[in-house]
C-alpha cells in the first residue's frame, strides 16, 4: 500500500494573490480569493445537490437520518472560545460556522464570508458576510449574525478573566491583540521581564465591524497564511449580548450558547448523551444530509462499540488491533470494516517534560537532571523503533505512517511547489532508530549523569489516556523494546493509565509525565503552525509553562546544560516568523528551526495520523477536508448510509475522490 498523497494548501497573501496547491496542481483565484473553481459568485457549491447519488442507498425517503455513536470521554467545556482541545470543540465545529471553510477536496470556499479582499498597504482584510441566523438549543431563531459577533468573540478571548487557551494565536497576528491583553494582565505595568504593557482601549485592536455585514481584520504584521487561519476556532463568532450576559458561564450547557452552524446542540447531558439536530435556519442547510447526531456515553465504548455494531445498534465504532484480524477474516464482520480518511492534519511525536510535576515516587528531581542531558535524550531518541510501535495500530504497512519531522510530509509547499519537509536542513533528517547509536549515547549519558550524582535506573513516567484505543498497547511495546535495548539498569519505563476525562488538563498541562506521545493539529497552512506546541517568545508570561508541550522554556529559565540549544531553537523560530513575503526564504528558515529542535532531541517525531480501522455508515470522503482548522470534524456534506462501508467500497470512494 502506498501512502496516499493528500491535498496541501499554501496561501501566499503577500501580493494579494491566493495560490492553492493540491498535489502537484496549481490554481490561482482572483485578487480577493473569493471566486473559486466549482463555486458560484455567492459561494454556493453547484454540485452539492448531486453528491448524494450513492447516499442513502435504500433508506426510506422522508425518514430522518439519525447517526448514532458511543463516546468514552466527556468534554471539559462546550466553550469553543476558550478550549484548545479538539475533544472540546468538536461540538462547536459542527454548531458554529466559520468565515471560510473547505470542500471535500481541500479547496477553500466561502463560509459566513462570501467574499474578501486584502490591502497590503494597511495590512487589512475586509470580509463581506452573508445573511445568517443564530438559534437556541430548541432550534428557535434568536437573532441575525452580524460582524459585531466576531468582534465580541475576539474581545471575550482577549479578556484574561475568561482564561482562553487560544488567545496566544492572536498575538503577533491581530494588531494590538497582545498589547490589549497584557495591558489588562499587568494593569498597565511591567511583566516579569520588565516589559511595560500600557493599558489600551479595545477599539485599538485590529478587528472592526464596519457595518452589520462588513468585518475587517488589521494585522500586526504581514501574515502569509491569514486567510487559512479563519477556518480555526479562534476566529469563530459568538452572539455578543449572550457573551456579555453569561461571561464565564458561556458554553456551560446547551442552553448557555447559541448556534449558527449546520447543527444546534439540542441536548447535553454530561456522561450520558449529546444530541445535535440539523439547523433549518443554516444558510447551507441543503448541504446537511444527516438530521440528527446522537452520541451516547459509555466508559467502555472501545470494547462495547464493536459488539453494538454487530447488532446494528450504532453507526460507528473503532476496531482495535486486538480484534482486527478476527473482524477482517470473520464471515459476518469482514465486510463491516473500513478506515477513516487519511489526513496530514495531525502529527504525533514524543515529548520530554522539562518541568516535571509528578509524584515523588517517580523521582522528578532525578528525571529533571537526566532529561537536561542531551546524550540521555538522544539515547532514548535512537532507541525508539517507531515502525515497530506503529505496527500495533497498522500491522500491514507501518512504515507508510512513520515520519522523521514534526511537520508531516505533504502538509504544505513553498512557492515553487516543493514539499516543506524536503527543504533545506529538513532534507537531511533521516530515520532516528539506531541500536548502535542508542547504546553509545547511553554510555556517554551514564558517565555524565553519574558525575552529577544521578543513580540508575532513571524512572520514565509514561502515561496514556485509557479512552484512546490501542494507546495502552503502544506504551507496552515502547516499554519492552526500549528497556530491552538500553537495559533496565539504565531506564525504568513506568506505564500508567491516566484519567479518561480531562486527560490533557490533568496530565500533560499539569506536567505529570516524563515522556509521552503527544500530537498537534495544524491551525493554518504554514510551517509556523507546528512551532506552536514548543515555541515561546522571549518575555512571554501570559501562561504558565504547562501551556507548552514539554515546557522547553524551562530549560532556558533554569540555565541547564541544554539552555543554549533551546535558545537556538527559539531564536531560529523568531527569525523565520519575521520573514513575511519571501515564502521560499521563510520555509528554509523554519526548516532550520525544526531541524534544530529535532537534532538536539527536544522532541521525537513519530507518525502522521494512522488511519483507524472503523465500522462506519458514512462515506468519509464526502466530508470537508483541510490539513488544518476544524473542517475535518464536521458532518456537513456526508450522507448516512444504510450499511457499514466495506474496505472495497472505501477504496472506491477514495479513488472517486481523487485521494
Amino acid at each position: 500500500m502506498k501512502r496516499v498523497r493528500l491535498a496541501a494548501v499554501l496561501l501566499c497573501m503577500g501580493f494579494g494573490i491566493t495560490i492553492i496547491f493540491s498535489g502537484c496542481s496549481t490554481r490561482k483565484t482572483g485578487e480577493n480569493g473569493a471566486k473559486m473553481e466549482g463555486y458560484g459568485a455567492n459561494g454556493a457549491n453547484r454540485g452539492d445537490g448531486e453528491n448524494g447519488a450513492n447516499g442513502a442507498n435504500g433508506r426510506e425517503s422522508g425518514s430522518p437520518a439519525v447517526y448514532t455513536k458511543l463516546y468514552g470521554a466527556e468534554v471539559s467545556t462546550l466553550n469553543y472560545l476558550v478550549s484548545s482541545s479538539e475533544g472540546d470543540y468538536k461540538i462547536g465545529a459542527n454548531c458554529v460556522d466559520t468565515l471560510v471553510e473547505y470542500d471535500s477536496l481541500g479547496r477553500i470556499k466561502p463560509g459566513l464570508a462570501t467574499e474578501w479582499s486584502y490591502d497590503p498597504e494597511t495590512l487589512t482584510w475586509t470580509l463581506k458576510l452573508r445573511e445568517a441566523k443564530w438559534v437556541d438549543n430548541t432550534g428557535a431563531e434568536v437573532a441575525e449574525v452580524t460582524a459585531q459577533d466576531f468582534v465580541d468573540a475576539m474581545k471575550y478571548q482577549l479578556s484574561p478573566e475568561n482564561e482562553s487557551a487560544n488567545v496566544q494565536k492572536l498575538f503577533g497576528m491581530i494588531a494590538n491583540a497582545e498589547s490589549y491583553y497584557n495591558g489588562l494582565v499587568y494593569n498597565g505595568g511591567t511583566d516579569q521581564e520588565g516589559t511595560v504593557w500600557n493599558s489600551i482601549d479595545f477599539s485599538q485592536v485590529g478587528v472592526k465591524a464596519v457595518d452589520e455585514h462588513t468585518l475587517t481584520y488589521t494585522l500586526e504584521k504581514e501574515v502569509p497564511y491569514f486567510l487559512s487561519s479563519l477556518a480555526y476556532i479562534v476566529y469563530m463568532p459568538a452572539y455578543g449580548p449572550q457573551l456579555q450576559e453569561l461571561g464565564k458561564d458561556f458554553g456551560t450547557g446547551a442552553d448557555k450558547m447559541y448556534y449558527n452552524g449546520a447543527y444546534y446542540l439540542a441536548e447535553f447531558s454530561p456522561q450520558e448523551k449529546h444530541v445535535l439536530k440539523k439547523n433549518p435556519f443554516n444558510y447551507d442547510a441543503n448541504s446537511v444530509y444527516i438530521d440528527e447526531i446522537h452520541e451516547i456515553y459509555n466508559a467502555e465504548s472501545n470494547t462495547i462499540g464493536p459488539e453494538m455494531v454487530k447488532r446494528g445498534e450504532v453507526d460507528y465504532a473503532e476496531i482495535s488491533a486486538d480484534i482486527l484480524d478476527d473482524w477482517l477474516n470473520g464471515k459476518d464482520t469482514k465486510n463491516l470494516v473500513s478506515r477513516e480518511r487519511p489526513k496530514t492534519s495531525y502529527s504525533y511525536f514524543y515529548c520530554f517534560n522539562f518541568n516535571p510535576q509528578f509524584e515523588p515516587q517517580y523521582e522528578p528531581d532525578k528525571w529533571r537532571k537526566a532529561v537536561n542531558n542531551e546524550n540521555f535524550r538522544k539515547a532514548l531518541f535512537a532507541a525508539l523503533n517507531k515502525t515497530k510501535e506503529v505496527a500495533v495500530i497498522e500491522p500491514s504497512t507501518p512504515e507508510d505512517f512513520v515520519i522523521q519531522s514534526i511537520t508531516p510530509p505533504e502538509f504544505t509547499f513553498n512557492a515553487d511547489g516543493t514539499d516543506y519537509t524536503t527543504i533545506g536542513d529538513m532534507k537531511a533528517l533521516g530515520n532516528t532508530f539506531d541500536e548502535a547509536k542508542a547504546k553509545t549515547y547511553r554510555d556517554m549519558a551514564k558517565k555524565e549523569l553519574a558525575a552529577e550524582g544521578v543513580t540508575f535506573p532513571v524512572k520514565v513516567l509514561m502515561p496514556y489516556n485509557p479512552s484512546e484505543i490501542n494507546w495502552d498497547k503502544e506504551c507496552q511495546v515502547v516499554e519492552q523494546q526500549m528497556e530491552s535495548l538500553l537495559g533496565s539498569d539504565f531506564i525504568d519505563i513506568v506505564v500508567q493509565a491516566g484519567p479518561a476525562d480531562g486527560f490533557l488538563t490533568e496530565v500533560r498541562r499539569s506536567g505529570k509525565f516524563a515522556l509521552m506521545k503527544c500530537n498537534w493539529g495544524a491551525d493554518y497552512a504554514d510551517p509556523e503552525t507546528f512551532t506552536d506546541p514548543f515555541y515561546q517568545a522571549k518575555g512571554d508570561n501570559g501562561y504558565d509553562l504547562g501551556y507548552k508541550y514539554g515546557n522547553i522554556a524551562k530549560i532556558i529559565e533554569e540555565g541547564t546544560p541544554s539552555a543554549e540549544a533551546a535558545k537556538e531553537y527559539f531564536d531560529l523560530v523568531d527569525a523565520a516568523k519575521d520573514m513575511k513575503v519571501d515564502i521560499n526564504a521563510r520555509y528554509e528558515a523554519f526548516a532550520r528551526a525544526e531541524a534544530s529542535l529535532i537534532e538536539h532531541a527536544f522532541v521525537l517525531p513519530y507518525s502522521i495520523s494512522v488511519s483507524k480501522y472503523l465500522a462506519i455508515k458514512l462515506n468519509v470522503f464526502e466530508g470537508q477536508y483541510a490539513p488544518f482548522g476544524v473542517s475535518n470534524l464536521r458532518y456537513k456534506g456526508q450522507h448516512l448510509l444504510d450499511h457499514y462501508v466495506s474496505m472495497e467500497e472505501f477504496k472506491a470512494n477514495r479513488d472517486a475522490n481523487g485521494k
